[in-house]
């Protein structure tokens, strides 16, 4: 089977046909994916700062990035899930999205950027755990955290206005606007 007829699979599948006819579901579940994401650039901003070296160098890289990381990875599942769900939607659009292709790769690139710091980099802690300002190979990892991070949040607000969602409405839902509530709220009524 090739990707994309897995792909349309996806799309037709029962998560994908709930994420597109369900009032509720994109905007919950994006609206969880985008705080979920909110916390994983929150704590990677503080353990790159970190490693920077424009955070409290008294405080030990070891302890400050024990102290976040599993909050990084609850909250990265969590995007993880939610993304997936929202790929369901509409996958045979996003799988051509040149800016879905884009964050994914930059996905990867932060991937290979945290495996090449824990598995070489992360070698020399005890030298500059405490005290020191990181050496040159440490604050590249947290520079490059920091710009592929941010590049994730760019494609993925791109992502947002060049998707194209195709939602059918479902037949038992009824759009009511009542004419004189909306110029109250709005600001068009009377005086």
């Amino acid at each position: 089977m090739d990707l994309p007829s897995i792909v349309v699979r996806i799309e037709a599948s029962g998560v994908g046909e709930w994420m597109r006819t369900s009032l509720k579901a994109t905007p919950v579940v994006e609206s969880i994916h985008v705080m979920a994401l909110a916390v994983v650039f929150g704590t990677i901003l503080i353990v790159d700062l970190r490693l920077l070296g424009f955070a409290d160098l008294q405080k030990p890289y070891s302890k400050v990035s024990g102290e976040l990381l599993r909050f990084t990875w609850i909250a990265f599942v969590v995007s993880a899930i939610t993304g997936a769900l929202m790929f369901a939607a509409n996958a045979s659009t996003y799988y051509v999205n040149t800016a879905f292709r884009l964050k994914m790769l930059a996905l990867l690139l932060a991937g290979v950027n945290m495996a090449v710091f824990q598995l070489v980099t992360s070698r020399t802690l005890p030298a500059w755990d405490v005290g020191r300002t990181p050496p040159p190979a440490a604050r590249l990892a947290g520079a490059l955290s920091l710009l592929i991070w941010t590049t994730v949040i760019v494609l993925g607000r791109v992502i947002g206005f060049t998707k194209g969602y195709r939602f059918e409405i479902p037949e038992d839902v009824e759009f009511e606007f009542d004419f004189e509530i909306g110029l109250l709220l709005f600001g068009a009524g009377g005086g």
